[in-house]
């Protein structure tokens, strides 16, 4: 893939994942700490990718101060390696690499198989959009190769170096290439594609089977030129499937023959002869000719054959990649809001549980759930009026189902109701000395007494006589339960409070208050006191209408 398109995706990358960092929630030192690690390694990666990119462009070295086709060359790029480099390139050091223009394509020269790779991505960085315009071309003379084992060795190499190559995307089809002497005036292409049995003769512009292309001879000599190259053809198909293809362990794209009549350079005793020394038992006594200057063609007619790549171009690859990235991220931020809204609805559920499940009296625990459910249902109110966090987004928010439960939960608490105060009359005020008949104007005094009395619905009112240490504590105690039935009664006339609303008590002198050796001490001490005392449900209190009319001190004690 282009260096340009690695850096725009890592950028691509980078700009996801702050996306996500910002969307999944945490504390701030951890989201800087990440963001900080993030910019860092996309930077670390871009300047690594720049510096790769340059020190590559420096490497390729063109001899004869040619230059690369532009990049808008659309012919095939043809990587060639293996022997006779000097017959098709010419003398060019090896430190530089060769290039060969031609009308149907363009040459480059690999002189070692390890650099494959590294040339491509050169070519690549360069050329980015000629991934798909790449191939191999692998040329093996068996009349140059003397040593087998040395020969495949080189095979497996590149086998491993394509394997290299290929991991980048590209599809690098592989020609596989031979050159054999023969006599003058037999140079056609033979080429065989994968599965195919019987070549295809290319001769010029002209493409035939091999049964046409020697049916289409002249005359006899042309024939029986036709015929032994047929059979050489044969002998070289042959030595190429025995020899070469299994090394390779792979599919080869295109395999082609074609005979030269001088050959740049032939070793002695080589694979060739001693091939067909033992096909035939007949050793090859002919000495070939050999010119150190001589050039070897190029197959361009075999271009048009090479498989093209319908893969996707580097561009549309990169986009594939950043496609799948993206939805990678919506994914995970998906799957982050649905787990913060799994984790809101199980938070405000629980609050809710937690509160209803403390009993009415525990006021003090009941108060802490309910600032609890008070702060979520801000938090709820907070998101409807400015919108869920991204966090809590993508559709997938869960909160508005609950804030109307959560509301009607905090409206239906009902406060600890608190007794009234205590409200102290004197006894002297209300009845005659020794006596529980209420005085004609104790009716003042009671009114006035009931008014700081908060009357809540249901509870108890609970009236309690008291009197001095005079006298015996039998009659003392009679007293003051007299006392306190009187001013019950009244209460019950005058209010329409059933009896089951009232709690009458006597202490007589049980209680004192002050010390019965004095006066002001006994006056103290003769008293009867009123309070509400919380019992819920205790009685039931008729409704104003349900009988006659509420008087003003019924009014009094239900305000």
């Amino acid at each position: 893939m282009p260096f340009n398109l690695k850096r725009a995706l890592w950028l691509w990358a980078g700009t996801l994942a702050m996306a996500l960092l910002v969307i999944v929630p945490m504390t701030g030192l951890v989201r800087a700490s990440l963001m900080l690690a993030v910019l860092g390694g996309v930077g670390l990666a871009r300047m690594r990718i720049g510096k790769r990119a340059r020190r590559q462009r420096q490497a390729l070295l063109i001899a004869d101060q040619q230059s690369l086709p532009p990049p808008s060359w659309r012919y095939p790029v043809v990587l060639v390696c293996g022997d006779g480099l000097r017959g098709l390139f010419g003398a060019i050091p090896a430190d530089q690499v060769a290039l060969r223009v031609t009308a149907h394509g363009c040459y480059v020269r690999v002189t070692c198989l390890e650099s494959l790779p590294q040339l491509i991505g050169t070519l690549i960085s360069l050329r980015p959009d000629w991934g798909r315009q790449l191939s191999v071309m692998f040329v093996v003379n068996a009349q140059q190769q003397v040593d087998g084992e040395r020969l495949a060795g080189r095979v497996r190499v590149l086998r491993h170096q394509l394997m290299r190559a290929r991991k980048g995307g590209i599809a690098l089809p592989l020609m596989l290439t031979s050159y054999l002497h023969a006599g003058p005036g037999v140079g056609p292409w033979f080429s065989w594609q994968a599965g195919q049995a019987l070549p295809d003769v290319h001769d010029g512009a002209a493409c035939v089977g091999v049964q046409q292309w020697q049916a289409q001879a002249a005359d006899t000599a042309t024939r029986a030129t036709r015929l032994q190259a047929s059979v050489q053809l044969n002998s070289a198909a042959a030595w190429l499937a025995q020899t070469v293809l299994p090394e390779l362990a792979g599919p080869v794209a295109l395999s082609a023959v074609t005979f030269v009549s001088v050959m740049p350079q032939v070793m002695a005793g080589n694979l060739w002869q001693r091939w067909l020394h033992d096909r035939v038992a007949v050793a090859d006594q002919r000495s070939p000719a050999a010119c150190a200057s001589a050039t070897l063609p190029f197959p361009d007619p075999l271009l048009a054959q090479l498989p093209s790549d319908n893969r996707a171009s580097p561009k549309r690859r990169a986009g594939l990649i950043a496609l799948w990235l993206l939805m990678a991220a919506a994914g995970l931020a998906l799957l982050s809001s649905a787990w913060q809204n799994t984790l809101l609805a199980r938070q405000v559920s629980d609050d809710m549980r937690r509160y209803f499940s403390i009993q009415a009296t525990d006021h003090d625990h009941r108060q802490q759930a309910l600032d609890v459910l008070r702060g979520d249902a801000s938090r709820l109110d907070s998101y409807y009026r400015h919108g869920a966090p991204l966090s809590l987004g993508f559709g997938l928010y869960r909160g508005e189902s609950l804030r109307a439960p959560l509301w009607a939960a905090i409206a239906g608490h009902r406060q600890p109701q608190q007794p009234g105060s205590t409200v102290r009359l004197d006894s002297l005020s209300l009845f005659a000395s020794g006596s529980a008949q209420l005085k004609p104007e104790s009716a003042k005094v009671l009114i006035n007494a009931l008014v700081g009395i908060k009357a809540q619905p249901g509870w108890l009112i609970v009236i309690a006589g008291h009197t001095d240490g005079t006298g015996s504590a039998e009659h003392n105690l009679q007293l003051s339960r007299a006392r306190a039935a009187a001013v019950r009664h009244w209460m019950g006339q005058m209010g329409d409070i059933p009896d089951s609303c009232f709690a009458v008590q006597g202490f007589g002198a049980s209680r004192p208050v002050a010390n019965n050796d004095s006066e002001s001490g006994r006056q103290a001490n003769r008293r009867v006191e009123i309070r509400l005392v919380p019992d819920v449900g205790a009685c039931l209190l008729p409704t104003a209408g349900a009988g006659r009319q509420p008087s003003p001190h019924n009014a009094a004690i239900k305000h």
